[in-house]
């Protein structure tokens, strides 16, 4: 009777982790098309559902990690598409992780070019008085400026 339901847990987890799989890798693609699409809006909407079904993603891997033997009790067409679906997913995922980073690098450069140029303008504009009091058109380097570096 014991070994019944051990068996059935088995299952369960087994689909949970399948349906997790695809979830994932759906979520994944779309995610992927908003940041080629420069949607930021979408991405974040998708942060809350993305961390939601990453915990999850991570509880059944940690489970599977201790229990490798519910794995090897599969049959080969489950165990090939248990393979095909986490192949597709570590595909998303790399990709993802390229998008991301270039998408942050990306953001990272415009902030840049935004502080020279705001630099440059204050440069130009401002002014500088020295400990004399008098005026110094030209030792204006100095000005202060402050940028938000929060994406």
């Amino acid at each position: 009777m014991e070994q019944a339901e051990q068996q059935t847990e088995m299952q369960k987890k087994i689909s949970d982790y399948q349906e997790i799989l695809l979830t994932f890798a759906e979520l994944l693609q779309e995610e992927n098309q908003a940041l080629r699409d420069y949607n930021v809006v979408r991405v974040s909407e998708m942060y809350e559902q993305k961390a939601q079904i990453v915990s999850v993603y991570r509880n059944l891997v940690a489970y599977f990690i201790k229990n490798q033997h519910a794995l090897a009790s599969m049959d080969d067409e489950a165990k090939a598409t248990l393979k095909q679906n986490s192949l597709k997913l570590d595909e998303l995922l790399r990709e993802n992780d390229l998008l991301l980073k270039t998408r942050m690098e990306t953001s990272k450069s415009v902030i840049g070019s935004i502080v020279n140029v705001a630099k440059m303008t204050s440069k130009s504009n401002s002014t500088s008085y020295g400990a004399q009091g008098q005026f110094n058109q030209t030792d204006n380097q100095h000005s202060a400026i402050a940028v938000n570096r929060t994406l």
